[in-house]
């Protein structure tokens, strides 16, 4: 039997395959439905003549089509987490490989031309000190 839980969740399903199951249902007798099962089930069986266990096969139906979909999309969602997993995994290799080129090209370069080097980081040096020394006056 269908749990208050599904019912409750998938309300707005259930209430359109009700009306198309069983025409004679009014907007008003879906709409009574307060979250008790027995109830709506009572009033399905009173408005359209149904026995009980084809209410509740109707139900029973609902709640494996219910099930199957989330079972589907819990499938996708981990499908999905999976790729976006690895796709992250593999741009952050690719990121460790550029930083470790970047590193071994500026390694290379400093053992070709120490003194230029010397002299540009010393610039920077002097340029970054400018720059503290204008801004902590401004304060």
């Amino acid at each position: 039997m269908i749990s208050q839980q599904t019912l409750q969740g998938n309300w707005n399903e259930i209430k359109g395959r009700l009306r198309s199951k069983w025409g004679e249902l009014t907007d008003d007798d879906v709409m009574t439905f307060n979250g008790d099962v027995d109830q709506l089930m009572g009033t399905i069986q009173k408005k359209t003549g149904e026995a009980r266990e084809n209410v509740e096969q109707f139900f029973d139906e609902f709640s494996s089509d219910a099930s199957a979909a989330m079972n589907h999309t819990r499938e996708n969602v981990r499908a999905t987490a999976s790729q976006a997993a690895s796709c992250a995994q593999e741009a952050s290799h690719q990121a460790v490989a550029a930083v470790r080129d970047g590193y071994a090209e500026v390694n290379r370069m400093v053992r070709r031309h120490p003194n230029e080097s010397l002299m540009v980081c010393v610039g920077c040096g002097l340029i970054a000190g400018v720059a503290v020394s204008l801004f902590l006056r401004s304060r």
